[in-house]
């Protein structure tokens, strides 16, 4: 049953994947006017984050942000239903520029296992397309509470055969990437989800304190594979990307946890100053608070009205 649901699912996902990319880009606009009009929880949580990480702003400087920021996250989320079900090899044709690959194709060669730390900036997807026709790919994910949404992305993400290998983000999922890291293969991971209590340390981001993981700085310490954060950004209006590849401050694989953490909001703070737009701001990145601070969870009040 679960299986039978997520292809309906996939079906629906098909129909409107295969709409032209103008399309596409049209009614992206058209559900980022309904969010921001009927005050929808993207749009709420993305203004109190934008309040948050760029205090600065005058607040109709903050308002302009906020409509670029929900329309490219709609046409994100409709553009990735396109390169969900459409070949892989094709989506491939929407890469114009590469930046950076060198370093990837270089990391591969020498044997130490490469980490790519890829933001939700831009389109991560394609971004793990580009990378699964490169190399056999081990790609950390956290599962969805629904079973057959976890299967739905099981689907769509396996055009690559077995060059895919999907790990979630548990004990023994952790244990297998060390042994993809150790074997000089390469592992995949978006380093800017709110790990688990436990699971993180806090650092600045974008001068906020945010609970950040520390797996990938263990990964990288322990492994001594080699990191390098990744992005596939917007050019332009059409459907058109930019590949790019930079190599992560060398903090990142220090043993001194919240170091590694700085480091690393920072070179994600680095990539999401590109393009803000093209930043996921919908995401509660601020909702755990340090202990003892006496800050209380920013995102209260919209929770309340809910």
């Amino acid at each position: 049953m679960t299986k039978f649901a997520a292809w309906l699912l996939y079906l629906l996902a098909a129909a409107i994947g295969r709409l032209p990319w103008a399309w596409l880009r049209r009614l992206g606009g058209g559900m980022a006017w309904a969010w921001r009009r009927s005050g929808a929880r993207e749009s709420e949580v993305a203004m109190r984050n934008l309040e948050l990480a760029y205090p600065e702003l005058l607040p109709s400087q903050r308002e302009d942000l906020r409509r670029a920021v929900l329309r490219t996250t709609a046409c994100q989320a409709l553009e990735t239903l396109h390169l969900w079900t459409h070949p892989h090899a094709r989506n491939l044709s929407l890469i114009r520029r590469e930046d950076g690959s060198e370093l990837f194709d270089a990391a591969v060669a020498s044997g130490r296992g490469v980490i790519v730390a890829a933001p939700h900036y831009g389109n991560w997807e394609l971004l793990n397309q580009w990378l699964a026709a490169r190399t056999p790919l081990a790609i950390l994910y956290r599962p969805p509470e629904s079973a057959i949404g976890e299967a739905f992305l099981r689907h769509v993400r396996a055009d690559s055969g077995d060059r895919v290998t999907q790990v979630r983000a548990e004990g023994p999922g952790i244990r297998q990437l060390f042994k993809v890291l150790k074997a000089g293969g390469v592992v995949g991971i978006l380093p800017d989800q709110q790990p688990k209590a436990g699971d993180g340390v806090f650092a600045p981001f974008f001068d906020v304190q945010a609970l950040t993981m520390t797996l990938l700085g263990r990964l990288a310490e322990r492994s001594g594979a080699t990191v390098l954060f990744a992005c596939c950004e917007r050019i332009g209006a059409g459907p058109g990307f930019t590949l790019r590849f930079e190599p992560a401050p060398a903090a990142i694989a220090g043993k001194d946890a919240v170091a590694a953490a700085t480091a690393l909001n920072a070179a994600v703070e680095r990539m999401a100053r590109r393009d803000p737009a093209q930043y996921q701001w919908t995401y509660k990145r601020y909702k755990a608070r340090p202990a003892g601070s006496g800050e209380d969870n920013p995102y209260r009040e919209l929770e309340r009205r809910r």
